[in-house]
């Protein structure tokens, strides 16, 4: 697979992400190029698929040739009187030889077998980049949801502060008791808690985020505050969705084809108890020459050819052939369990997909109208200890309650996206189209707006 598919306009864009902000289809092919994860997947696949090329090496016509010289020297003691002497001789020999298999079972088996290891490699690989697809969005989801969470928490700390300094200052001058100051100034430190864990937490996402793409990328766009939900029109039956699942998802095409991999294998570890069949032959020439005592000899070129059939038949291996057998059937019992396995969890997973998808239209909305709700009790609460009905507590807890409806729903936002893109990945039909779609989306620059928050 070329990994570097997209056009040179895109490359280009990449690059000034110092100074723009970063979409998710950026950041998408940013990854395609640095994700070691899918580099590993393309290597896996190049080995897979070299398995098919040895399996039918091994049924095509093996030749070899090979050639010698070679130096004798004796020498002969004398024996009775008579004299001794010494023999000197050389041989050459050169040839060509090769066979070629007419039956062997086993080789025909996993031929078969290594077939379908091949073509679940080209499946595992097409499972690679849809997960891809679904770690980057999740990867790049989590650094907009703790932008908009330590937004929120610096929102909160600065509020927390207000109202400590507002209950110290009616402290002094005999307004409001010493609790009010106490619970305030513990809110406070809860607050400022509360932002050095957001901001160490999008830090982190950041991390994730550069170790994903292989290079750091800190300017990221998001959703606009108007983002409303909607479920895609092909979406709409659970169990149509189940069936395209267990049809299209290639992760389970891939452990299927497993399955019949090892059916195959099952068949060659039986194959060695039948005889092989094999048509053989050869040519080579030889010649000797010497001397015994000072007188030379020297034989003419001796030219040999040979053809002929070889059939094997196993009669005993100790019992290997046998173990060989039972160990395939265990291992094709692995592949069919794993596979209904992955099955059921596909199944599992498209539901709640679904429903996911279905339900977050409905969050997402119960959380916008909370975090508005919560603004309103948060006001009024202001409002409320200026005229003298609501005191400090009043305050700072409503403000608590505002920050974390306001974290949840930038939660509920990207958790209602992502679930799209799990759902198409379950289904098989997770396209570069679907990141294009969500990627219109994204029209904010997230990271300027938490910018403008912390000089505020």
């Amino acid at each position: 697979m070329i990994r570097r598919s997209l056009t040179l306009a895109l490359a280009v864009a990449l690059t000034p992400l110092t100074s723009h902000a970063a979409d998710l289809l950026q950041v998408y092919e940013m990854a395609r190029n640095g994700d070691t994860q899918l580099a590993a997947a393309e290597s896996t696949r190049l080995f897979d698929k070299e398995g098919q090329v040895q399996a039918r090496a091994a049924l095509l016509p093996q030749i070899g040739g090979e050639a010698s010289l070679t130096r004798n020297h004796s020498k002969y003691d004398s024996i009775a009187g008579a004299g001794g002497g010494s023999a000197t001789t050389k041989t050459r020999s050169y040839g060509i030889n090769g066979s070629q298999t007419l039956f062997n079972w086993s080789q025909f088996a996993n031929l078969r077998a290594q077939r379908d290891v091949s073509k679940a490699a080209d499946f595992t690989l097409d499972s690679a980049n849809d997960e891809l697809v679904v770690r980057t969005a999740t990867t790049y989801f989590n650094v907009l949801v703790g932008i908009e969470s330590l937004t929120a928490a610096e929102t909160n700390e600065a509020a927390a502060k207000k109202q400590f300094d507002y209950a110290d200052k009616r402290l002094e001058v005999g307004l409001a008791p010493i609790t009010d100051m106490h619970e305030a100034r513990a809110q406070y430190d809860q607050a400022r808690a509360n932002t050095i864990l957001a901001r160490n937490a999008l830090e982190d996402a950041y991390q994730a985020l550069t170790e994903l793409t292989g290079q750091p990328v800190r300017d990221v766009r998001g959703l606009p505050v108007d983002f409303r939900p909607e479920v895609p029109a092909n979406r709409g039956n659970v169990d149509q969705l189940v069936t395209d699942a267990v049809g299209r998802n290639p992760a389970l095409k891939a452990q299927e084809l497993q399955v019949s991999a090892a059916e195959s294998n099952v068949s060659a570890a039986r194959g060695g108890h039948y005889p092989t069949l094999s048509l053989g032959g050869n040519w080579g020439k030889s010649a000797r020459w010497g001397d015994n005592t000072g007188s030379a000899s020297q034989t003419p070129d001796a030219t040999t050819n040979a053809i002929g059939l070889t059939l094997n038949v196993p009669i005993f291996a100790g019992g290997a052939t046998q173990s060989g057998v039972r160990q395939a059937l265990a291992r094709r019992d692995i592949a069919q369990d794993t596979f209904e396995q992955q099955k059921r969890a596909l199944d599992r997973n498209t539901r709640n997909a679904y429903q996911a998808l279905v339900a977050g239209i409905s969050e997402v909305e119960a959380r916008r109208l909370t975090v508005v709700s919560a603004q309103s009790a948060y006001d009024a609460s202001q409002v409320g200890l200026e005229v003298g009905t609501r005191t400090v507590l009043d305050v700072v807890q409503n403000q608590r309650t505002l920050f974390q409806a306001q974290v949840d729903y930038a939660q509920s936002r990207y958790n209602f996206l992502l679930a799209r893109l799990q759902l198409s990945q379950a289904i098989g039909d997770l396209e570069i189209s679907e990141v294009q779609d969500i990627n219109r989306l994204l029209t904010v620059d997230a990271s300027s707006k938490l910018q403008s928050n912390s000089a505020q």
